[in-house]
């Protein structure tokens, strides 16, 4: 169990990595837009387009791979006036909801993206199959989560392991 949560803990330092890298590459295409517009008097689509691209790619792998459920943002105003019974019932539903719909959009989702192969991006030429790729691996890791969560919740834990109460002599 200790080597399964070491190559977790690598996991996720590696997928912090490939953010940085993508914030990187859209910082430099950002300041390369800079320069061709203002300094050059040029036309930078390409680094226009490389830039929303990685804003893409950035925020959904941050989703998916990056962010902890404690850094999620949560509508937590709802669920601090409740009790451990009804905060446990208000998780189940959200997860089963969340379950449900991720899981009968994600036909849809692939059938979208892969027949986006058919057109590519003005500048990079990119084929945007590739580009909203990374909206499948969102839902997949989306799915995974609510899932992990949905079982922990059942078991008497939140996401980080803390009681949510309704087990006997919980509070």
């Amino acid at each position: 169990m200790d080597r399964l949560i070491r190559t977790g803990l690598w996991l996720r330092r590696r997928a912090e990595n490939i953010a940085a890298l993508m914030l990187a590459v859209m910082f430099v295409a950002f300041i390369v837009q800079v320069v061709f517009r203002y300094l050059l008097n040029l036309p930078g689509g390409g680094a226009s387009e490389l830039t929303i691209i990685m804003w893409l790619w950035l925020v959904l792998w941050g989703a998916s791979f990056v962010l902890t459920e404690r850094e999620e943002i949560r509508f937590d105003f709802l669920i601090s006036g409740v009790g451990p019974k009804v905060r446990r019932v208000m998780s189940l539903l959200a997860c089963a909801a969340l379950l449900f719909l991720y899981g009968y959009s994600l036909p849809a989702v692939w059938d979208f993206v892969t027949f986006m192969k058919i057109q590519e991006t003005s500048y990079l030429d990119i084929r945007y199959d590739l580009v909203f790729s990374i909206y499948v691996i969102f839902a997949v890791a989306t799915l995974l989560r609510y899932a992990w969560l949905l079982v922990a919740t059942l078991r008497g834990r939140d996401a980080g392991g803390a009681r949510t109460g309704g087990g006997e002599g919980e509070p």
